[in-house]
């Protein structure tokens, strides 16, 4: 049985002392008191009990690692990115703990809170994360899942879980992933759309979260209008610049910076792309000064004659009859 996001954290963080919260208040009460052991029954399954444990920021790294079936792509996870979250960090540090289990060499899987986490190597904050012994994959895969209701995925990680449905078999087409997904087949072609492009492309950008259908379907057939040199092209020019694309744009504002890359994208896309040499029009050529002149253009032949008398014309126009026929 499924557990809703906001069960779930009134359960992860309410239960201070061996209690759960019954209502909002006391779940935020209980976090912000940061109890030293909960208790959590996992997909309505099995009880476990996590204790509260505070990672060194200069530690993070290397005790740490995110569990790797998460949804979320770390790639990602910048100061733009994380900016709804950093601000607070940096100002009053973690108010809500992470959630993890113990790997077998000490170090910690973070399963829920991996921008949490990000936010804390950035900033250079003590991570905070409750962690468990004894919890299977499946158990993880589901703290991990319902995490990421906190903050909506991007249409890329969206497509990548959909490819992953696809290539199970769970579901046979588009429409088979609209209906299990409850979304509209439009959200499916555009997220599948957004998991195909290269890596380098999108972290181009300074938050891929930002992205929506309209420039993931122009970026969608940016590249794939490159043939395959192209393509490589394309990606080995993205990938050798010094920093991403979005940190040398010289704009403010998350929405101008995203636009900017765009256009540096696109401007990338046609140096990739061989220019179409354009064969030259051919040139008329004088036959008599002022009266005639011709284009020749492959088996076509214009002519082009002035001041002809109206008799003139009549024996022009019946020589090529005759001539041609």
């Amino acid at each position: 049985m499924a557990i809703k996001t906001n069960d779930l954290n009134a359960r992860l963080f309410g239960k201070a002392d061996k209690r759960r919260a019954t209502t909002v208040a006391e779940a935020q009460s209980a976090a912000k008191d940061k109890a030293a052991v909960i208790e959590l029954a996992v997909a309505g399954e099995t009880t476990v009990a996590f204790e509260l444990v505070k990672v060194k920021a200069s530690e993070i790294g290397e005790q740490t690692q995110v569990f790797a079936q998460n949804a979320r792509e770390q790639a990602f996870l910048n100061e733009h990115a994380l900016a709804d979250i950093l601000t607070t960090l940096k100002d009053r540090g973690q108010q809500y703990p992470a959630v993890g289990r113990w790997l077998d060499d000490g170090r910690i899987e973070v399963l829920d809170g991996s921008r949490r986490r990000m936010a804390c190597l950035l900033s250079q904050q003590d991570f905070l994360i409750y962690v468990a012994k004894g919890i299977n994959s499946d158990h993880a895969k589901f703290l991990s899942d319902v995490a990421n209701a906190h903050k909506p995925l991007s249409l890329f990680e969206r497509g990548k879980e959909m490819q992953a449905l696809l290539a199970s078999g769970k579901v046979a087409d588009q429409k088979a992933l609209a209906r299990f997904c409850q979304c509209s087949e439009a959200l499916v072609s555009g997220a599948l759309k957004a998991a195909s492009l290269p890596m380098e492309l999108l972290m181009a950008y300074p938050s891929v979260s930002e992205l929506g259908r309209p420039t993931i379907v122009k970026l969608h057939k940016l590249y794939y209008s490159l043939n395959d040199e192209q393509q490589k092209a394309f990606v080995k020019e993205l990938a050798q610049q010094d920093k991403p694309v979005w940190q040398s744009v010289d704009a403010q504002g998350i929405t101008r910076i995203t636009r900017e890359v765009t256009n540096h994208i696109e401007h990338l896309g046609e140096l990739v792309r061989p220019k179409v040499q354009q064969s030259s029009k051919p040139q008329p050529v004088e036959l008599v000064r002022g009266q005639a002149s011709y284009v020749r253009d492959g088996d076509k032949l214009q002519l082009k004659l002035s001041k002809l008398s109206e008799q003139q014309a009549e024996h022009i126009l019946a020589y090529l009859a005759d001539y041609l026929n």
